[in-house]
């Protein structure tokens, strides 16, 4: 281990941009699995990426990534996408997981088709999918934190009267300024498996509990791909399965040892 392979100045915002995405996405992934629409954060993440690939495409001036135009367009391909799901969900409930599932498809073919048409679309698709963690700026870091921390408090303060629109709308924000900052399979891993992990707790145990394999799994992937030059994005995916599946077993573990106490 060399001591620039640590680096704090590289490591630790791409560990604070796991953290913001942590804060969110974990109260919000537990209830994706309450509500039964599992795959909403891929499609929307998909959709928000859509939006940021034409941007970044079509417009010179978003080359960097993190233009204006870039949030712009991926935020209002989101809340689209969003309003849609909103839609849908009222008309037809039955098929509502399905209806995901298409948006996602849908929106990632037409990202293909996109990608197919200029010379440098697959190194943007890259980095939306994988993400460009370790590359996060202060100025993200700032900008993203500000929009998280008005997310979390209407979250936690309004969650019962938003209703279904204002949960779609307040999650499409959520999940546009996330895929800016970690990738689309970041986004949805964080999303999901720290929530299964959780699955069987309750209140804040169940939160504070998904917190923690979250953090462990992001400074574990960051970490290792820091020691082993892994890409980071993916690398991390990997180790949030890993402390996803060890609390799951340890709360399982648990569970059994005081059943048998009794």
């Amino acid at each position: 281990m060399t001591a620039t392979a640590l680096e704090w100045s590289i490591l630790g915002p791409a560990f604070m941009a796991g953290l913001l995405v942590l804060a969110t996405h974990v109260p919000l992934g537990i209830e994706v699995l309450k509500r039964g629409i599992i795959f909403i954060d891929l499609a929307i993440a998909q959709t928000a990426g859509l939006g940021a690939l034409a941007a970044m495409l079509y417009r010179a001036d978003a080359e960097e990534g993190y233009s204006f135009a870039v949030q712009a367009c991926s935020l209002t391909a989101a809340l689209l996408g969003a309003l849609l799901l909103t839609w849908t969900e009222k008309r037809f409930p039955d098929i509502q997981e399905a209806l995901i599932g298409c948006l996602f498809v849908l929106t990632a073919s037409l990202a293909l088709l996109l990608v197919g048409q200029n010379p440098h679309g697959a190194e943007h698709m890259k980095e939306l999918l994988a993400g460009q963690i370790l590359w996060v700026s202060s100025d993200q870091l700032v900008q993203v934190g500000a929009v998280y921390a008005l997310l979390l408090s209407v979250w936690f303060s309004l969650k019962h009267r938003i209703g279904h629109s204002g949960f779609y709308i307040l999650f499409a924000v959520a999940v546009t300024a996330s895929v800016q900052l970690v990738g689309v399979y970041l986004v949805f891993a964080i999303l999901i498996m720290p929530a299964l992990a959780v699955r069987k707790r309750s209140g804040r145990n169940q939160l504070m509990a998904g917190y923690i394999t979250g953090t462990a799994g992001l400074a574990l992937g960051l970490v290792i791909s820091a020691i082993f030059d892994y890409a980071t994005g993916p690398n991390i995916v990997c180790t949030l399965a890993v402390t996803s599946i060890l609390a799951s077993l340890y709360h399982s573990l648990r569970n059994s040892a005081s059943f048998s106490g009794r």
